[in-house]
C-alpha cells in the first residue's frame, strides 16, 4: 500500500504569473469605458500597458481591448426599439407596489419601467396611467403597464386591455399566463402596421414566462382560430389579423427564473438557455428572423455578478423585481420595506397564491418577520381537506376569524357584496358549494395580507404578505456597509446604475483575464457608490 506522510508535505505556489497590482492595471479595471492595451510579448505574463508604450511595440505583440459601456451590455436592438439608454427593465410589482413614481423615475434614469397595475381597480389604474403620462409627456417615453392573466375573470382582462388601448399604453408586461387569451392577442395585433415592406409595432408585449411550452405560444404568430374570432367580433381589422399571422405575439420574452411572487423556481441558466434554443426553433419554423425575438432574464438579478452573467449568457436585457420593493419609490409601507432590507437569501418560502388558490399555485414570499406563509399553507391544507364555514373545528374557526379580523359570517357577507359586483358567476357557484365558499374566504385573507403590508398596518405585521425572491438577500449582502444599505438611498436609479456599472467593470475584468492578464484579488467585486 502506498503511504503518504502529509506532515512532510510542503505547499508550493504554482508557476502561474502573480497578479501585478500596478496603477495601469487598476485603472483599466476601474475605467471600463477606456480602451486597454495588453503587452503579450512575454508568453507567460501578459501585462497592461499605456497607449504610448503599445504604439512602440510590434502589432503582433500587443492586444487592444475595446471599451465596455453599460449601455452596450445587452441587445442594441432592445434599446433602439424601446428608446432606453440601458438594456434594463424595472419590473412590474402588482397591486401598485411598482408605483407611477417608480415608473417615472425609471424612465428618467434611462430604464424601462412597468407600472404594477395588476390587481388594482380600473379607476386607480386609469389615474396611475394619467400620472405617468403627465410626468412623461413624450410619446417615446419608456414605460408600460402590467396585464396579469385572469382566467376566472375574463371580463376584467378585457376591461384592462380596453383601458390600455384607449390611453395609449404602448408596452404591456404579460404575467401569470399559462395559455394565450383573446385579449393579449388583441392588444398585440392592434398595434401592428405595414410600413413599406416592413411590419412595425405600436404595441409591444413583454411575455414573462418560466416554461418553454408557454414561451412557444408567445414566440409564435397568433393562432388562426383566435384571429378569426377577433376579426368576426370587430376587435381587430382584417389587415391586423393578416400581419399578426406572420410575426410573434411578443418580440420580448422575459425568462423568469427563481423570483418573488408567481414563480416556478427555475434556475436561470437552465431556463434561459432553453428559451434561446426555443426561439431559434420557432423562428425557423415560422420563417422570421431569429433576431426578432429578444430574450431577457429576470429572477436573481440583484448583484453586478448576476447582471454581468446574464449578459454574458446572451440576455437582451435584464429585469429586476424584488430589489426594487424597498426602494424609496415603492408602494410598500416603510415597515415592509425595512423587513425586506433585513432579509437574507434563505428568508423566503412558497405559499398559496390568492388569484389561483384552488389550483394550488404558489407564490414566493418573505418568511423573515412574518408568519403569512405558514398561515397560508394551513388554509390551503384545510381547503384540500374539504373545509367549509360550517364544519370548521373549534380550533380552526377562531384562528381563521382572528386572521380575517371579523367573524366568518361577516367576512362572507362582505365577500358576497364584492362578488355581486365583480364576479356573479363565482358567487352563484359559492352559494351551492361550501368548500368553494371557504376558498373565497381564504382568498380574502390572502388579498388583505398584501394590503396590510402595503398600508403598514402595524398590528397585522405577522400577517404581511410580501412577494420576495432570494435575490433580495443577495442584494442586501452586497449592499451591507455601503451607500446602498440605508433605505433612504435605495432609489431605482441608484440600484440600477450601480448594478450596470458593476456589471461593466466585471465584464472588463473578464476581458483582461481572457487576454491572459493576471488579475488582483477583488477584480470581480464592485462596491456600490452614489451616482449624481
Amino acid at each position: 500500500m502506498l503511504m503518504t506522510d502529509t506532515e512532510n508535505l510542503e505547499f508550493r505556489p504554482s508557476n502561474r504569473a502573480e497578479p501585478v497590482q500596478d496603477a495601469q492595471l487598476l485603472s483599466a479595471l476601474k475605467s471600463p469605458r477606456a480602451c486597454v492595451y495588453v503587452d503579450c510579448s512575454d508568453p507567460v505574463s501578459h501585462v497592461v500597458i499605456d497607449e504610448k508604450t503599445a504604439a512602440a511595440l510590434n502589432p503582433d505583440a500587443c492586444f487592444r481591448i475595446p471599451p465596455v459601456y453599460p449601455e452596450w451590455l445587452g441587445d442594441r436592438g432592445f434599446t433602439a426599439v424601446h428608446n432606453t439608454r440601458f438594456p434594463y427593465v424595472v419590473g412590474e410589482m402588482a397591486r401598485g407596489i411598482a408605483t407611477p413614481a417608480m415608473v417615472v423615475a425609471a424612465a428618467r434614469a434611462g430604464l424601462l419601467g412597468f407600472y404594477g397595475s395588476a390587481g388594482l381597480p380600473l379607476q386607480v389604474v386609469r389615474e396611475g396611467i394619467a400620472e405617468i403620462k403627465a410626468a412623461l409627456p413624450s410619446s417615446d417615453s419608456t414605460w408600460g403597464a402590467n396585464l396579469i392573466h385572469s382566467p376566472q375573470q375574463p371580463a376584467m382582462e378585457k376591461d384592462v386591455v380596453d383601458l390600455f388601448l384607449e390611453t395609449g399604453v404602448k408596452r404591456v408586461s404579460a404575467s401569470a399566463f399559462m395559455q394565450l387569451s383573446p385579449e393579449i392577442v388583441r392588444y398585440s395585433a392592434q398595434g401592428l402596421r405595414r410600413v413599406g415592406d416592413k411590419i412595425e409595432r405600436d404595441t409591444h408585449v413583454f411575455a414573462k414566462v418560466s416554461r418553454v411550452e408557454v414561451a412557444e405560444k408567445f414566440m409564435a404568430p397568433a393562432p388562426d382560430d383566435l384571429l378569426r374570432e377577433l376579426v368576426a367580433s370587430g376587435a381587430i381589422s382584417v389587415e391586423q389579423a393578416t400581419l399578426a399571422a406572420v410575426v410573434p405575439i411578443a418580440a420580448d420574452i422575459t425568462a423568469e427564473s427563481d423570483s418573488g411572487g408567481h414563480t416556478d423556481n427555475r434556475p436561470a441558466a437552465v431556463l434561459f438557455s432553453s428559451l434561446v434554443e426555443t426561439a431559434a426553433k420557432i423562428a425557423q419554423q415560422h420563417g422570421f428572423d431569429e433576431r426578432s425575438l429578444r430574450i431577457g432574464l429576470a429572477g436573481g438579478i440583484a448583484t453586478p455578478q448576476a447582471v454581468a452573467g446574464a449578459f454574458q449568457m446572451g440576455a437582451a436585457y435584464v429585469l429586476s423585481g424584488s430589489i426594487n420593493q424597498p426602494a424609496v419609490e415603492s408602494g410598500l409601507s416603510e415597515a415592509a420595506r425595512q423587513m425586506l432590507a433585513e432579509a437574507g437569501a434563505a428568508d423566503v418560502m412558497m405559499a398559496p397564491a390568492a388569484d389561483m388558490f384552488e389550483q394550488g399555485v404558489d407564490v414566493q414570499v418573505l418568511k423573515r418577520g412574518t408568519l403569512f406563509g405558514l398561515y397560508a399553507q394551513r388554509l390551503h391544507a384545510l381547503y384540500r381537506a374539504g373545509a367549509t364555514i360550517e364544519n370548521l373545528s373549534d380550533t380552526d374557526r377562531p384562528w381563521l376569524e382572528k386572521r380575517l379580523g371579523q367573524s366568518l359570517e361577516a367576512a362572507w357577507s362582505d365577500t358576497r357584496v364584492y362578488l355581486q359586483q365583480s364576479n356573479p358567476q363565482a358567487l352563484a357557484s359559492a352559494e351551492h358549494d361550501g368548500n368553494y365558499r371557504f376558498a373565497l374566504l381564504c382568498r380574502r385573507y390572502l388579498f388583505m395580507a398584501s394590503q396590510w403590508a402595503r398600508d403598514g398596518i402595524s398590528d397585522r405585521k405577522v400577517d404581511y404578505q410580501i412577494w420576495c425572491g432570494p435575490a433580495m438577500g443577495a442584494f442586501n449582502h452586497w449592499a451591507k456597509g455601503t451607500y446602498l444599505e440605508p433605505l433612504e438611498n435605495r432609489s431605482v436609479k441608484q440600484i440600477a446604475w450601480n448594478l450596470l456599472e458593476g456589471a461593466a467593470q466585471l465584464t472588463r475584468a473578464g476581458q483582461l483575464r481572457s487576454f491572459g492578464v493576471a488579475l488582483p484579488a477583488g477584480a470581480f467585486r464592485y462596491t456600490p457608490q452614489q451616482f449624481e
